[in-house]
C-alpha cells in the first residue's frame, strides 16, 4: 500500500507540472495576448470593426429659421354673434308666410303678414277724429280774427278777444293729441308686418298661414347669423395675461380645427370675460371668424388653438430627429466631412412634428432616419430620394437602400449594430442592419 500511495503522489505532480507549462507557454504566445487584446481600445475582435467602418445611410434635413408661435389648446363651441326669436307683438291670426325654412334673408325682409283689419279700423278712426278737430280749430281761428277786427273799432272788449285766443290755443292742442293718436294706430297697425331684424339664416317655421299667435307663444322662427361667427372657449387663469396681450395687440390668432374636414380656419381673439369661474378657476374667451362658405356651424364642437406669443428667428427641427438621452436631449448634426457630430439641444416649443430648439444652427444638417445607427465620429452617407422610393417599392424589403454606395452585410457591421453608441445610452437591436 505504500508503495501505491508513492506512485500515485508521482503521478499527480507530473500532471501538474505538465499543466504549468502549457499555461506559461499560451501566455507567451503573441497571438493570445489577453492583456493586449483587453487594454486596447482599437483592436479588432471577432466581427468587430472601428469607427472606421462602412458610412451610414441617413436622411437629414436642414435646420430653418422661422417664428414660432405658440399655441394653447382647447376646446370650443361654435356660437352665433347674433340669434333672433322672432315673436308677434299683438295676439292675431297669420295670414301669409313670406319664407322657407332654411333660407338666407336680409335685414329688414318681411317674414310674416298678420291679420291688421282692426289696426286699419282704428287708424281710420283716428284720421276722422283729426279732421274733426281741425274743423273746430279753423272755426276758432275766425272767429279769433273777426273779434279782433271790433276790437280795432271799439265794438268789443279786450276781454272777448282773449276768450277766442283761448278757445284756438285749446282746439290745437286737440289737434295734435289727434295727430299723436293717428301714429300709435300707425304703429298698432306696423305690428301685423314682421319684418327681419337682421341679416341671417332663418330656422324652423313652427306656424302657418291661420294659425293663432300670441306674444307669449313659442317664437315664429329663429333667424341667425352664420358670417361672421364666434367660437367660444375657456382658458386657465394661468394664461390670463398672456391672452390680454393678444387681445390689446389687435387680437391674437385662434386657429379652429375641422375633423370631419380636415382643413383649419384663422380667426382673431375678441373678448376676454371679466370673471373667472370659481368652480373651474378658468376665464371665458371668444374669437371671431369668417365663415362665408359655412365651415362653421352654431353649437358644433371644435378644437381651438390660441397663439399667446411668437418665438422669433427659432431654429426649428423635426421632432423625430431628437433622441432622449441620459444627459438630455441630443442631435445628430452631419459636419462638412460627412461624419455624424452629437449636438447637445435644448426643447423651447414643440408642436405638430416640429420642434424649436437650442442649440443648432439654421442650415445645420440634422440626422431624421438613421441616426439610431449613429455614434459620434461616424461615416454618413445620405441617401436620395429616388433611393428611397425605390426602397419602400420592394416587396418585404425594410432595410433602407442607397444607390449611391450599397453596403454588403459583413461581420464588421453586425459587431457595429450591437456595440453601445457613445452619449445615446441606448444600444441598437443586434443583427440590425444599418441605415
Amino acid at each position: 500500500m505504500r508503495k501505491s500511495f508513492l506512485v500515485w503522489v508521482a503521478g499527480a505532480a507530473v500532471v501538474a507540472a505538465a499543466g504549468a507549462g502549457y499555461a506559461l507557454t499560451r501566455a507567451k504566445s503573441p497571438n493570445n495576448d489577453s492583456s493586449t487584446l483587453a487594454l486596447s481600445p482599437s483592436a479588432p475582435g471577432p466581427g468587430a470593426s472601428g469607427p472606421a467602418g462602412p458610412p451610414v445611410s441617413v436622411s437629414t434635413v436642414v435646420v430653418k429659421k422661422r417664428d414660432v408661435d405658440v399655441m394653447l389648446d382647447a376646446t370650443g363651441t361654435v356660437t352665433a354673434l347674433n340669434s333672433v326669436d322672432i315673436r308677434p307683438q299683438i295676439a292675431t291670426t297669420i295670414t301669409k308666410v313670406h319664407i322657407r325654412e332654411g333660407q338666407f334673408v336680409s335685414a329688414g325682409q318681411l317674414l310674416f303678414t298678420l291679420d291688421a283689419r282692426n289696426d286699419e279700423v282704428n287708424v281710420t278712426k283716428a284720421r276722422a277724429q283729426l279732421a274733426k278737430d281741425q274743423a273746430a280749430l279753423a272755426d276758432a281761428q275766425r272767429q279769433l280774427a273777426r273779434s279782433r277786427d271790433l276790437m280795432a273799432q271799439n265794438f268789443i272788449s279786450q276781454g272777448a278777444v282773449d276768450t277766442n285766443q283761448t278757445l284756438v290755443d285749446s282746439q290745437q292742442a286737440v289737434v295734435a293729441s289727434d295727430q299723436a293718436a293717428i301714429q300709435a294706430a300707425q304703429v298698432g297697425l306696423s305690428y301685423n308686418r314682421i319684418t327681419a331684424p337682421a341679416a341671417g339664416r332663418a330656422g324652423a317655421i313652427n306656424v302657418f298661414a291661420g294659425s293663432l299667435v300670441q306674444p307669449t307663444g313659442a317664437p315664429l322662427v329663429t333667424i341667425t347669423q352664420l358670417d361672421p361667427i364666434s367660437i367660444a372657449f375657456s382658458l386657465p387663469q394661468r394664461n390670463i395675461s398672456d391672452a390680454l396681450v393678444s387681445l390689446r395687440s389687435g387680437g391674437g390668432v385662434v386657429m379652429a380645427l375641422l375633423p370631419e374636414r380636415g382643413e383649419t380656419v384663422s380667426g382673431k381673439l375678441q373678448f376676454v370675460d371679466n370673471t373667472v369661474d370659481p368652480g373651474s378657476g378658468t376665464v371665458r374667451v371668444k374669437a371671431e371668424f369668417a365663415n362665408k362658405d359655412e365651415r362653421l356651424w352654431p353649437g358644433a364642437f371644435v378644437p381651438v388653438r390660441l397663439a399667446v406669443q411668437t418665438i422669433r428667428g427659432a431654429s426649428v427641427v423635426p421632432q423625430s430627429a431628437i433622441i432622449q438621452g441620459p444627459r438630455g436631449k441630443i442631435v445628430y448634426v452631419v459636419d462638412g466631412t460627412n461624419k455624424a457630430v452629437e449636438r447637445p439641444v435644448e426643447l423651447v416649443y414643440a408642436a405638430g412634428e416640429d420642434a424649436a430648439v437650442t442649440g443648432v444652427q439654421p442650415g445645420d444638417r440634422v440626422v431624421v432616419e438613421g441616426r439610431q445607427n449613429l455614434r459620434p465620429g461616424s461615416a454618413v452617407i445620405e441617401r436620395t430620394a429616388g433611393a428611397a422610393g425605390l426602397r419602400d417599392r420592394r416587396d418585404g424589403a425594410s432595410a433602407p437602400a442607397s444607390t449611391t454606395a450599397p453596403e454588403a452585410p459583413s461581420a464588421a457591421s453586425d459587431a457595429l449594430a450591437t456595440r453601445p453608441r457613445s452619449g445615446t445610452g441606448a444600444r441598437a437591436v443586434s443583427g440590425a442592419p444599418a441605415v
